[in-house]
């Protein structure tokens, strides 16, 4: 095995672009994952990287093999997938991603229940606001809050999830209440936007009387982590656009006041993607079934 896990680090290697990187993905300190790459070098007779202190850069014949490799990896992978898919006993790493606040308050208190009733799984977790590209990062499963864009992976669709319009009392009782979404150009007010590079959050969709309603809204601030544009919010600094659920607790005690109640944001939903090929791996469809079984509460 000690071979196939060589193969590991050098992939990941090569497609995060650093070894401390890609040791990291896979819970190697980086002096073992560069005595991994060493020993990968030496077996095959051939130098895969160019190092510098700096930086590290695949040769011709690393970039050569690297597309083998993968392909290794990934016939070994399907192949362990399909011998577990005959039982509902799984095993192995998930590797999951999803937005920081669906990722913080739906799925993370889901794992562990997950992990004690499959004890020879691994989670391995990242979330952020960002896009992420499933098969680039070697994602399993990426959850989501909006309109999915990706049409090339397998939909899975949890639950339909409510927008609200937010701010504090304070900034309220400051720069007045809008009454009509007219009123976010005309009053001037502050919106708190999540833009990131191809953030698609540049405007906001209202639903009125005549249908759905775009707005290009302003504000002094933006951010690529949703829970910043909550703290903003709190500190009496903006109006946000948020999923219910992300600021129910704020709403139930006062500290955000919900807004244009009348013409709320359009609503989205909260659901996955992940590669087609994952539907015979038996812990990705049963992690996919216990999210969605257990994660309607929160959108009660």
């Amino acid at each position: 095995m000690s071979y196939i896990e060589s193969l590991r680090v050098f992939v990941r290697v090569m497609e995060l672009g650093s070894i401390t990187s890609g040791g990291r993905d896979l819970r190697l300190t980086p002096a073992v994952a560069s005595k991994r790459l060493k020993e990968l070098e030496k077996h095959l007779g051939v130098r895969l990287f160019n190092r510098t202190t700096r930086s590290i850069t695949p040769t011709e014949v690393g970039t050569v093999f690297y597309e083998e490799a993968h392909a290794i990896l990934q016939a070994l992978d399907n192949a362990e997938a399909r011998v577990a898919s005959f039982s509902d006993a799984p095993r192995g790493t998930l590797r999951i991603t999803a937005p920081l606040g669906v990722g913080r308050r739906i799925v993370a208190p889901l794992v562990p229940e997950f992990s004690d009733t499959y004890p020879d799984t691994e989670i391995r977790m990242r979330l952020s606001d960002r896009r992420v590209d499933i098969m680039a990062d070697g994602l399993d499963i990426a959850f989501f809050i909006g309109e999915p864009s990706d049409s090339t992976m397998k939909l899975r669709k949890f639950a339909d999830c409510d927008r609200v319009l937010c701010a504090s009392p304070d900034y309220l009782s400051r720069s007045g209440t809008p009454k009509t979404p007219d009123d976010l150009h005309d009053q001037a007010h502050n919106c708190l936007l999540l833009r990131y590079p191809r953030s698609p959050e540049y405007y906001w969709t209202l639903q009125t009387d005549m249908g759905p309603r775009k707005l290009e809204v302003r504000g002094r601030f933006d951010a690529d982590d949703g829970d910043v544009l909550t703290d903003w919010a709190l500190a009496g600094r903006g109006i946000i656009n948020k999923p219910r659920f992300d600021v129910r607790e704020h709403l139930k005690s006062g500290r955000l006041v919900e807004v244009l109640p009348h013409t709320p944001p359009k609503p989205t939903i909260f659901g996955c993607l992940y590669p087609h090929k994952k539907l015979q791996d038996p812990k990705v469809r049963l992690f996919v079934d216990h999210i969605a079984r257990n994660s309607k509460r929160f959108f009660a």
